[in-house]
């Protein structure tokens, strides 16, 4: 009778261990494949081209960042809610600087070489940042999150289901995030457009870990924890060959562009970033670790630039 009850123990256990593998193994499938393919891509194209061949590196820069912030979860190592809030609000304050000094600035610019007004730049840009906020406001609405673990009532379930929703937030916005890359290297100004795929990557790293953390919080293993973060990050890479074959269309979308990549990020930074950087409490040191973000990310752009 106790054989029985062990092996009646044991033998979900092993099925929940070689489900676990599977996604392990698939993930690590799917990763190998936009890798192979993306380098395939460049040998083929980018290689010849100045501004795919950047934004290709500068959104591989990010995506190795996000794959660096997963790697304390696959050690192991603990951290406390503070020190979680403190680096998602420095992230916050790195993407906030880049908007203002990487996106808006040179959108404004970008818009006065064409030959508009100070008036019409300003329209153009203001027009630009409210169609990035609304597209990423609308994709939110559409994406069908809410039926994820629909019926399922239990306050596991439920932590569940906004882990997961907070992943996809996250995966959400890396579009935008690439898509700045992307412009950025596809303008004429390769030193800043460096300064904002160096600054976007300083904020993946504790985006990556807490990807890895929201899932390691809810049971996953260390192993698919950390794929599933490092798999976010790889959506920057290919979002910035997208912003440059868009720019490459017409120069005219240049403002355009870097706007509704600021007004995007912008979004991110109000809707998901501050308000799960400030739900358990720690704005102090939420606010803290943003205004010390802003002022590296401003000096390094400025400096840079």
């Amino acid at each position: 009778m106790n054989k029985n009850v062990a092996s009646a123990h044991v033998q979900p256990f092993a099925v929940a261990s070689l489900s676990r593998w599977r996604l392990c193994i698939g993930l690590a499938i799917v990763c190998g494949g936009i890798v192979a393919a993306v380098n395939a891509f460049y040998l083929r194209v980018a290689v010849n081209d100045p501004h795919m061949s950047g934004a290709l590196l500068g959104g591989f820069m990010a995506a190795l960042a996000t794959a660096l912030g997963t790697l304390p979860v696959l050690l192991s190592q603990q951290f406390s809610q503070k020190t979680y809030d403190s680096m998602l609000g420095f992230g916050a304050g790195v993407m906030l600087a880049a908007c203002s000094f990487s996106l808006v600035i040179p959108a404004l610019a970008s818009a006065k070489a064409q030959g508009a007004s100070a008036w019409g730049s300003g329209s153009i840009v203001s027009a630009g940042i409210l169609i990035g906020a609304g597209f990423l406001m609308f994709i939110g609405r559409a994406v069908p999150c809410e039926n994820f673990a629909r019926g399922l009532q239990s306050p596991q379930a439920k932590s569940l289901k906004r882990v997961w929703l907070f992943v996809l937030a996250i995966c959400l916005h890396n579009l935008p995030e690439g898509l700045a890359i992307g412009v950025a290297f596809a303008g004429s100004d390769p030193t800043g457009a460096t300064a904002l795929a160096t600054g976007i990557a300083i904020q993946d790293v504790p985006e990556g870990l807490v990807v890895a953390l929201a899932l390691r919080s809810v049971g996953y293993g260390r192993g698919f924890s950390a794929g599933l973060g490092v798999l976010s990050g790889l959506v920057e890479p290919l979002a910035s060959v997208f912003g440059v074959v868009v720019i490459g269309i017409s120069e005219s979308l240049l403002p355009w562009g870097l706007a509704a990549a600021a007004g995007a990020m912008l979004y991110v930074i109000s809707h998901e970033i501050i308000p799960e950087a400030h739900r358990k409490g720690n704005e102090v040191y939420a606010t803290g670790g943003l205004m010390l973000g802003f002022v590296i990310m401003m000096l390094l752009d400025t400096a840079l630039g």
